[in-house]
């Protein structure tokens, strides 16, 4: 896949995210940074952060649990060490975080 491809690719998950996350209802704030980064922030002042890395080609994701890198693969982001699904992934990261499980629909 080219950077192109990636590129268009990446910003219409990363829309998908932002809706996703403005839907669930979750009590924490959602703050876009430039550079497409979309920080999710939690009342003990921890986050979340999703960016997009065009050199891998991935979607990564760091948490308080620890960090992750999806790529597109069959229409959907995973992880390449375990297969998990970005929104399951980010879903339990926010649960983790906020001490309130979320749906995130979009995944």
């Amino acid at each position: 896949m080219d950077e192109r491809e990636f590129s268009r690719l990446a910003d219409q998950e990363m829309a998908r995210i932002e809706a996703a996350l403005d839907a669930c209802g979750g009590d924490f704030d959602v703050d876009l940074q430039p550079g497409g980064v979309i920080e999710v922030e939690f009342d003990d002042g921890s986050k979340i952060v999703i960016n997009r890395h065009t050199a891998a080609r991935e979607i990564w994701l760091a948490a308080r649990s620890g960090g992750y890198h999806f790529a597109p693969r069959n229409g959907h982001w995973v992880s390449a060490r375990d297969g998990t699904e970005l929104y399951a992934v980010l879903a339990q990261a926010i649960g983790e975080q906020s001490g309130s499980p979320v749906n995130l629909a979009g995944g």
